[in-house]
């Protein structure tokens, strides 16, 4: 039966970063995935150009049941590490507004350096391969995994240390599952209830039509949820077909649960009821006003929802105040959001409760290791994601230790 000291499974970002690291020290490693090619998400991440990383990466930008449990792997392993191992094989990348920063020319060069150090590491890889089974051989302390390629033999495979790298259910065309969530059910562990994160956000009625009619057009606002701990988020929005979509919709869609609404202020920088009333002094038309702040399809679309005056020297300071109140807390009442096919994470997933902080490895279950989206960690929009997987992988491979032979 062949053996090998790590057998990871899961050649996405958590996954080769962790893979390449264990091969450093050593340690011969195995990749396994089901999915044709490696680093998919990677691949199509960034609309192709992978937000890699930020450069202000904290624990305030994740949300987890456990908001302490992220301390650890991010202190052992922050943004200017992965930015130092990119610059050290020359990857061009630009920094964008609130730190992001992207490959400059394709993901792909982000993949092939991953893939270069996962060589170097000595790591070998079986790709269109899936998991028949999983047991743990309780005598030796190890772990036989039972491989089905999808061409040839089945063949089973030993090894001291299992990694779980899988990803979770956002974009199901990849070949995403749930397959890493079923196997910590199998050795016994909670899993949270999970649902799409970082996602577009879709509407019924008279709000679906009123986006659908501005489908295509982008605005800078601030976005909020119904949720005291929520923060606010202040980017653009994307109209479409069936929605709202856009950074600032991604983001507040990791807060929003059904059945709350999410307000709009469509003018952050601005006082608009001051704005109005000095528009009411200088009698000044309220379409010009709106022109100055509004692309012409947007506002036409607003006026003709929310009528005001042509001029308003003859309305109230109250009917002013309501006006105000209208453009910056436009409170929306979202139907549901896209779903797995347009998340571009999962929220929820393995209870960190389960597993070590500071190596990702299962407290009651020596040598099992589950790191990146399958956990209960999900961050911000901002490249914070990756860095996850770049941190987390990096922790579970300092932990992991070679196949004890008899």
């Amino acid at each position: 039966m062949k053996q090998v000291d790590v057998i990871i499974v899961g050649a996405g970002a958590a996954g080769l970063m962790c893979a390449a690291q264990a091969g450093y020290k050593g340690l011969s490693v195995l990749v396994v995935d089901h999915a044709p090619k490696a680093a998919g998400k990677i691949r199509i991440s960034g609309g192709g150009r992978a937000n890699f990383t930020n450069m202000g990466v904290n624990p305030s930008n994740f949300l987890c049941d456990n908001p302490h449990f992220v301390k650890s792997a991010l202190a052992q392993y922050g943004s200017q590490d992965f930015i130092d191992l990119v610059d050290r094989h020359g990857l061009a990348y630009e920094q964008r507004a609130l730190g992001k920063l992207f490959c400059e020319h394709r993901a792909s060069d982000l993949i092939q350096i991953l893939r270069t150090e996962c060589d170097w590491a000595g790591c070998q890889f079986q790709l269109k391969t899936a998991i028949e089974s999983v047991k743990f051989l309780v005598d030796k302390s190890q772990y036989q995994v039972n491989l089905q390629p999808s061409e040839g033999a089945s063949e089973a495979v030993v090894c001291q240390n299992l990694v779980v790298a899988t990803g979770a259910l956002s974009f199901p065309k990849l070949k995403a599952s749930g397959w890493g969530y079923q196997l910590a059910q199998q050795f016994g562990l909670a899993v949270l209830p999970v649902r799409p994160g970082l996602v577009p956000l879709v509407f019924t009625g008279k709000w679906h039509d009123f986006c659908a009619s501005l489908s295509g057009l982008a605005l800078d606002v601030a976005v909020s949820v119904e949720r005291a701990e929520a923060p606010s988020f202040s980017e653009a929005i994307l109209f479409t077909h069936h929605g709202l979509s856009g950074p600032a919709i991604l983001q507040a869609s990791n807060y929003w649960e059904r059945g709350q609404y999410i307000e709009i202020n469509l003018l952050p920088e601005l006082n608009i009821e001051q704005a109005l009333l000095a528009l009411k002094a200088d009698n000044s038309l309220v379409v010009s006003w709106f022109k100055n702040h509004f692309p012409r399809k947007f506002y036409q679309a607003w006026l003709a929802l929310f009528p005001m005056p042509e001029r308003l020297a003859d309305t109230s300071n109250d009917a002013l105040k309501s006006y105000a109140q209208q453009l910056q807390h436009w409170r929306l009442y979202p139907s549901d959001t896209a779903g797995y096919d347009k998340a571009e994470v999962t929220l929820g997933g393995i209870d960190t409760d389960e597993l070590q902080s500071k190596d990702c490895q299962v407290k009651k279950q020596s040598g099992l290791y589950f790191i990146g989206e399958v956990l209960d960690v999900t961050g911000q929009l901002g490249g914070y994601n990756f860095q996850w997987a770049w941190s987390s992988g990096y922790v579970a491979a300092q932990s992991l230790t070679p196949l004890k032979l008899e």
